[in-house]
């Protein structure tokens, strides 16, 4: 049965509002529950996402989202760590970390874990870019100022409208997949993907 009301897991208004809007697009109306998530320690997001919706004991469709920004100098830092690192070093600190350097190669992930009784998916979505010399822009969250993706013109997430990062987002790729499933309604495949019930489906 096709869902057009669900919950979202998240204390972060950023990441909603942009989930909501996105949902949007396939008649989706996303609701938010304040919630702090239970997060274990591994270097995928989807099992962090799945692991954390698992744990969640809540009798409504509820999704749960995990994101992360991935630099190739660092081997993948700040990666799962990403909202600590954001805590603690920001994005000065990342800067500090990459000045002078010229490899500044990195990548966003974003996997969405959605549940509805004892149906299960999840849906990742990737960008690819690089990490700015300065902080530019004011729009969006995070990593935003600092992170130009490849498939833009040259300016970094915070200097583009939410319309247009939402274009080209890891999340909102994510979040169309998962818009496209609920759209269509078919059912999950039971057994896929680690052993968790949840079946997958991961962008290029």
């Amino acid at each position: 049965m096709r869902r057009t009301r669900i919950w979202m897991g998240t204390s972060n208004d950023h990441k909603y509002m942009e989930a909501r809007e996105v949902l949007a697009e396939y008649g989706v109306e996303l609701e938010r529950l304040d919630i702090d998530r239970v997060e274990i320690q591994a270097d995928d997001p989807e099992l962090i996402a799945e692991y954390s919706l698992r744990v969640l004991d809540v009798d409504v469709p509820i999704l749960i989202e995990d994101a992360g920004l991935y630099i190739d100098k660092y081997y993948g830092f700040p990666g799962p760590y990403s909202s600590y690192a954001l805590r603690t070093i920001d994005n000065e600190g990342i800067l500090k970390l990459l000045e002078g350097e010229t490899e500044r190669g990195a990548r966003y992930l974003s996997a969405v874990a959605f549940r509805d009784g004892d149906t299960g998916v999840t849906f990742t979505g990737e960008v690819t870019g690089r990490i700015a010399t300065e902080m530019r822009g004011t729009n969006g969250f995070g990593y935003d100022p600092i992170f130009i993706p490849d498939e833009g013109d040259g300016r970094t997430f915070g200097e583009m409208k939410p319309a247009e990062k939402a274009g080209i987002s890891h999340r909102a790729r994510a979040f169309r997949k998962l818009g496209e499933w609920l759209r269509e309604g078919q059912p999950t495949r039971r057994g896929a993907g680690t052993g968790t019930g949840l079946s997958r489906s991961s962008s290029p």
